[in-house]
């Protein structure tokens, strides 16, 4: 590394170089990169990838060695000078306000409170249920299918014995399946309810679609592992439509409520509750403290 002495030399010098010597361009961290991403990903695939992508991280590491050690590689490039210079036509300098107590703001500004996330994640919950159960009535002549099919999840694997047992209702599997449909609905909405005023302009597109069709691609990847007898009987085009209709009631109704400003930018003596002068406004009489 150049010392301010070198620095110095160089900007006192009558003559500039010319020419600098800098690192040689190489590629064997991209193919070290991509030798890593093969050693995981046949982890899901087959062995034969990730054996791939061992031999591909191998290359990559000692490719990568060989380019500084045991001599650095470098290539020399021209110096190109360029002068820059600065031309406005305005007379005035515009300075932008800023307040004293708010130096920096924390995004997003405002946000939805916890009651917006609850709403939106029961509407979906509803809204996603119905396009299940019209799933079961239209494919198997059932509407007790994709519930019985869903509490087989974590029930009990005796109905995965007899088929018929899907197909009829079971006042245990209807509880197990409705308390865990409502639950997980409720921490998605409120997740959405998080996530959603961190992207004001096109929050649907992301809640209604985007959102869906990663949730619907994570748990088609996963699930033949911890459940194949459940990824067996699941349909994934009705499971990626009810998960769009979710996605977009819920994203609806959080949208829809009114938003409030996060506490990040409030001073700290008002998260505080500390009575400051001049930010906090001075009690009357009589008024008690809130």
């Amino acid at each position: 590394m150049a010392t301010l002495e070198s620095i110095e030399a160089v900007r006192q010098s009558p003559r500039a170089p010319v020419e600098i010597e800098v690192p040689a361009s190489t590629a064997w961290p991209i193919v070290l990169a991509f030798g890593f991403t093969l050693m995981f990903a046949g982890l899901l695939t087959s062995v034969s990838v990730s054996v791939l992508g061992i031999v591909l991280a191998a290359a990559g590491c000692t490719g990568w060695f060989r380019e500084v050690l045991p001599r650095e590689h470098e290539e020399t490039v021209p110096v190109v000078r360029e002068e820059i210079r600065l031309i406005t036509a305005r007379r005035i300098v515009e300075r932008l306000p800023i307040p004293t107590h708010q130096l920096r703001a924390w995004l997003p500004v405002r946000t939805y409170p916890i009651s917006s996330g609850v709403k939106g994640g029961v509407a979906g919950s509803i809204a996603m249920a119905f396009f299940a159960c019209a799933y079961g009535i239209v494919k198997v002549g059932s509407v007790w299918y994709p519930i019985n099919l869903l509490a087989a999840a974590v029930y009990r694997e005796s109905m995965w014995v007899v088929p018929a047992q899907l197909y009829s209702f079971h006042a245990e599997a209807f509880a197990i399946a409705f308390v865990l449909h409502g639950l997980v609905s409720i921490l998605v909405g409120l997740l959405y309810g998080a996530m959603l005023p961190m992207f004001p302009r096109r929050a649907i597109l992301l809640g209604g679609l985007v959102a869906p069709v990663l949730w619907s691609g994570l748990v088609y990847t996963i699930l033949d592992l911890l459940n194949p007898l459940l990824a067996s009987h699941i349909d994934w085009f009705w499971f990626v439509i009810s998960q769009i209709a979710f996605g977009i009631v819920a994203g609806k109704f959080v949208t829809r409520q009114a938003s409030i400003p996060t506490h990040e930018n409030v001073a700290f003596a008002l998260r505080a509750g500390i009575e400051a002068p001049g930010i906090v406004p001075p009690r009357e009489a009589g008024e008690s403290r809130q």
